[in-house]
């Protein structure tokens, strides 16, 4: 398992609310400037499926992240099964700094993991600069 984590300088209901609706999503799902997500769903409930597209800028490259919720707790944590069967857990925890986010998830076999764990922690730097900053 790979953990990232991050502090946003907001409250745990602007968080929640910035990670899960797709108007927000489409804004901060991507890893570098050079990409984007210009599609996002979302059924935010337990059995429920998400799906954002995250695509080159150039038109190059693009792909679906997609999956099926497993665990939803409002402003407290999410659980999902990735497309691929990998499994993944949110954390959202209150700080005196505001609210830390802790994302644990199973890697992938085809790319190394500090690769994976780069990327990925790119994408919560990105959530984290889009909320503090809107």
């Amino acid at each position: 398992m790979i953990t990232i984590k991050n502090t946003v300088k907001a409250s745990k209901e602007k968080v929640w609310e910035f990670w899960n609706k797709p108007e927000h999503i489409t804004k901060w799902a991507f890893a570098s400037p050079e990409w984007h997500a210009p599609r996002a769903e979302n059924d935010l409930k337990e059995g429920g499926k998400f799906t954002t597209t995250m695509a080159a800028k150039d038109g190059s490259m693009s792909f679906d992240f997609w999956g099926e919720y497993t665990l939803v707790k409002e402003n407290e944590a999410i659980n999902y099964t990735m497309g691929d069967g990998r499994k993944a857990e949110i954390i959202f925890k209150e700080i005196s700094e505001g609210v830390e986010i802790i994302e644990i998830f199973e890697p992938e076999t085809q790319n190394p993991e500090e690769m994976q764990r780069g990327g990925w922690q790119a994408i919560l730097d990105n959530f984290k600069n889009y909320v503090e900053n809107n």
